[in-house]
């Protein structure tokens, strides 16, 4: 029998799943009534995986996940769309996040870059990994205010601290000066240390041409290119199926 001073002193501790754990087993009926060890069992593993959950929705937080953010097992595998099972199931299980390797998604819009990219970092954080997600144009933007207001440096050390940093959207439009020195910045920082995962339309193999530099086209490429898996995407827009389907229903 576990008295109601027990529990409270649980609730004092702050274990709450614990506390919630021993009233319940407190008013279950005679013949329900459980070993001691069975008991103690019990109330440990809620309080752990209470603690898991709150440490997981804390990571999906902070990572800046879209709201219709989707996990891995939701990701359509098909060979017209370039996506291989296989590929998935190995880039599910974060291994090249713990590699320090890096993801390059590459696709015309609509294609679901995105949806892998932020599924890919849901992936990392249930397997207790801290990720970031941005929009490249927005963090580039954020750098360049944070220049400004002299917090540039501590900018660079949180997003230097996520084990994966997933830029979407790199080089939709043509990079200033300042902006191709940011994201070099941004690179370096993370070059064997952490993993990125970048969506975009442009294929690696024009990136030189896109960023317009020699010398820093140089130095991005070789810190993320030659450590990175690359998907490319195919097929027409996954909105606009969404959209005609709707229309049809």
């Amino acid at each position: 029998m576990i008295h109601e001073e027990t529990i409270q002193k649980l609730l004092e501790l702050k274990l709450v799943a614990m506390a919630t754990a021993a009233r319940e087993l407190a008013t279950s009926p005679p013949d329900h009534q459980l070993t001691t060890q069975e008991v103690l069992g019990m109330m440990v593993d809620r309080e752990h995986t209470h603690r898991d959950n709150r440490r997981l929705a804390r990571r999906l937080k902070e990572a800046r996940l879209p709201a219709n953010a989707a996990s891995v097992e939701e990701v359509t595998c098909e060979a017209a769309r370039g996506l291989d099972k296989a590929v998935v199931r190995s880039l599910a299980t974060c291994q090249w996040v713990r590699s320090k390797q890096n993801v390059i998604i590459v696709g015309a819009t609509g294609t679901g870059k995105t949806f892998l990219g932020t599924a890919l970092a849901q992936a990392a954080c249930r397997s207790g990994l801290r990720a970031l997600c941005t929009r490249a144009p927005r963090l580039l933007h954020d750098l360049a205010i944070a220049r400004g207001d002299g917090s540039y440096s501590t900018m660079l050390q949180k997003i230097a601290r996520a084990d994966v940093l997933v830029l979407d959207d790199l080089l939709i439009a043509p990079l200033k000066e300042h902006e191709r020195r940011d994201l070099l910045e941004v690179l370096e920082d993370r070059y064997d240390r952490a993993s990125t995962v970048i969506t975009t339309q442009v294929p690696t193999k024009s990136w030189h041409e896109s960023l317009a530099d020699p010398t820093i086209a140089d130095a991005i490429c070789d810190r993320v290119i030659h450590n990175a898996h690359v998907v490319t995407l195919r097929g027409g827009s996954m909105r606009k199926k969404k959209g005609l389907g709707t229309e049809q229903t």
